[in-house]
Parts: structure tokens; sequence; C-alpha cells
């Protein structure tokens, strides 16, 4: 398996515009049952991982018709998931939002869960600063 490059500097830029990020800073914190709702419920997960060399574009498609697609993508740049396809994003593009993400949305420092160590470190350790 190959590591992840880091998001170039327009990736970043564009990803600062892309109406899913700017949903997903709307949306973020709005709905907690968010996970009942979603069109995903009644589809087989495998869709949503694919394999590194298979198309996720029934998984996005899926996503691009979901009322909780902003949500969705909230909690993925949250918690820093980097795999499957989350809010109509791929692992690639989630990683250039993440950059946008820390810079737009201050993660609540005391928000830990049974993983370990508070939400912000996660990210932190995700995202190196430049």
């Amino acid at each position: 398996m190959t590591r992840a490059r880091m998001p170039r500097p327009h990736e970043v830029a564009a990803a600062r515009r892309d109406p899913r990020l700017l949903r997903a800073v709307r949306e973020r914190r709005q709905d907690d049952a968010w996970r009942t709702r979603g069109a995903c419920q009644s589809v087989d997960p495998e869709t949503f991982f694919p394999a590194p060399n298979e198309p996720a574009d029934a998984a996005v498609a899926l996503c691009r018709s979901c009322d909780v697609q902003g949500s969705c993508l909230a909690w993925a740049l949250d918690v820093g998931d980097c795999h499957g396809v989350w809010g109509g994003t791929t692992p690639r593009e989630r990683r250039a939002m993440l950059v946008a993400w820390r810079g737009e949305v201050e993660p609540d420092p005391d928000a830990i869960d049974d993983a370990g160590p508070p939400v912000r470190d996660r990210l932190l350790a995700l995202v190196p600063l430049s």
C-alpha cells in the first residue's frame, strides 16, 4: 500500500471553494441523528469502500442525492477519516479539505471518544502543519 501524499496548495485552495465543504461547515453539528437518515442505509457498505483500483463513482453518485451529505462530510473531517466515501468525497478530496477544514473550523478541544486523544490532537497528527 502506498502512502497518501500531502495535498498541494492549489488543491487546498480549490477545496476551500468546494460547495461540499461549505455545506459541511454550515451543517456541522446541526443534526446528531444524520446517520439514521442517510441514503447509504439501504446500500451495501462495500459500495463506499472500493478497492484502490476501483472507481468510487457509484458511492459518490448516491451521496449527491443524500439529504445529510453535509453532516456526513463534517463528521468525516472532524474525526479525520481517510478511508472510503463520506459526504460525496473521496479520500484524496478529503485530504485537501482537511487542511481547509482545520483553518475554518476549530474542533472542540474537549471532545474525547473511546479511541483516545481529543479530536483536535488526532486532526493535527493527520495533517502536519506547514
